[in-house]
């Protein structure tokens, strides 16, 4: 059994408009780009930000991380 300490649900819990990456559903890479639009039961509605258009599906807490911002223009 997992026990999730307050620390550890609080890091995962993403408020609207937390700039998020997405997993990629078909080759699980993450990718950027998207915001927290809303929470929902089940996970996150999340808005793409090049067009601010609402994604159609939920998408749960293991599909959303927290964008990691890259230190180097080349990375």
């Amino acid at each position: 059994m997992t026990v999730v300490t307050m620390v550890e649900h609080s890091e995962r819990v993403l408020t609207e408009g937390t700039p998020v990456e997405v997993r990629n559903r078909f080759d699980s890479r993450w990718t950027r780009g998207f915001v927290v639009d809303a929470v929902v039961d089940g996970g996150y509605r999340l808005r793409r930000s090049s067009d601010e258009q609402l994604l159609p599906s939920v998408f749960t807490t293991d599909e959303v991380r927290r964008e990691h911002r890259r230190g180097q223009w080349w990375y």
